[in-house]
């Protein structure tokens, strides 16, 4: 089984790119801390290569950026190719699921894009709610109770 989660901060922003058939990949890295610290007490992070494709690759280009918070589901992928006649290896996680753990507001690290409700409260939408009144007994106005047989339950 072949089964990578990962939760991290991009690295770069991602770079987009369309293959020949037009298929959309985008590639970035992430960041994931270590669950200890090294003989000095500093946390180490590793460093992540990630690959998306289709729909969702053309959403984290969309929206998401360098520090933006992911948690990746996926699997690992390896690949070599040979390059002035040495080989090369890499390793790369392709993510069948990224999740954006940022909210909005807090992925645009100060900008001022809040859709135009920059000072809106609830008590802005209060005239608007209307209210029903609701009868002790709901179905009263149905007549006589129905009679069921337990031979007729499904269950």
């Amino acid at each position: 089984m072949n089964k990578v989660f990962l939760i991290g901060r991009l690295t770069r922003d991602p770079e987009l790119r369309y293959t020949d058939a037009n298929i959309p990949v985008c590639r970035f890295s992430i960041a994931v801390n270590r669950t200890y610290s090294n003989q000095n007490g500093e946390r180490e992070a590793d460093f992540i290569n990630i690959s998306v494709w289709r729909k969702q690759a053309e959403n984290i280009k969309n929206y998401l950026k360098k520090g933006s918070q992911v948690a990746i589901d996926g699997r690992i992928q390896t690949s070599s190719y040979e390059r002035d006649g040495v080989r090369r290896y890499n390793t790369e996680v392709v993510a069948d699921n990224v999740q954006f753990l940022d909210s909005r507001s807090s992925s645009n690290s100060g900008d001022s894009e809040n859709f135009g409700f920059d000072n809106v409260s609830p008590s802005d939408f209060s005239s608007s709610v209307s209210t029903t009144t609701v009868k002790n007994d709901p179905f009263a106005d149905f007549g006589a109770s129905i009679e069921i047989n337990d031979d007729e339950l499904p269950f």
